[in-house]
């Protein structure tokens, strides 16, 4: 019998989308990038067994294919796709619902709610599942799957090498009017 995986699912435009536009407010540079071996590293390590990871990427004509290579190099497999629609969300959709019927667990690495009905169906009590991103920008319908784990990428798994921006919270007792007039 094949021994028992972890396959890390990631939807990487979704990171990168979130991490420019929600957090950094620009194209993140590459220092700003997560450092994917460290989610690995996590997965193995938190779910005490080897980890698959599967990287989708949407390839119009071409792939920077240094990105590519660092991939292979640090443990994932890329897997470039084509075609009409959202092919990267088709191919998640269509690689957890092939998991469904495998004595795996799965870390799904997105904040996309286009994943909900494939992730509640992967939490069926035998498996450790996990959601992985930024935790304020995580779909909330993932919040009310039982047995989910959501993973915070900069905080649970420290992905970053430097910290990222936060927006400052303002306590109550600290807040003017005057200053936003």
């Amino acid at each position: 019998m094949a021994e028992r995986m972890t396959y890390v699912l990631v939807d990487g435009e979704n990171i990168d989308a979130t991490l420019g536009n929600s957090i950094l407010g620009r194209r993140p540079r590459p220092d700003e990038r997560p450092r994917w071996d460290r989610v690995l590293e996590w997965a193995e390590r938190s779910f005490d067994q080897s980890a698959s990871g599967l990287f989708f990427l949407a390839a119009g004509t071409e792939l920077p294919i240094s990105f590519v290579q660092a991939l292979n190099a640090i443990g994932f497999r890329p897997i470039p796709l084509s075609g009409e629609g959202k092919v990267v969300d088709i191919a998640i959709q269509r690689t957890a619902e092939a998991l469904v019927d495998r004595e795996a667990d799965v870390l799904l690495v997105s904040h996309d709610g286009d994943f909900v009905d494939q992730v509640a169906r992967l939490c069926d009590g035998t498996r450790q599942v996990g959601v992985v991103g930024f935790g304020e920008f995580v779909n909330s319908a993932f919040r009310g799957l039982p047995g989910v784990r959501l993973i915070d990428l900069e905080y649970d798994i420290g992905a970053f090498n430097t910290p990222l921006p936060r927006v400052k919270i303002i306590p109550i007792d600290e807040f003017d009017p005057l200053d936003f007039l």
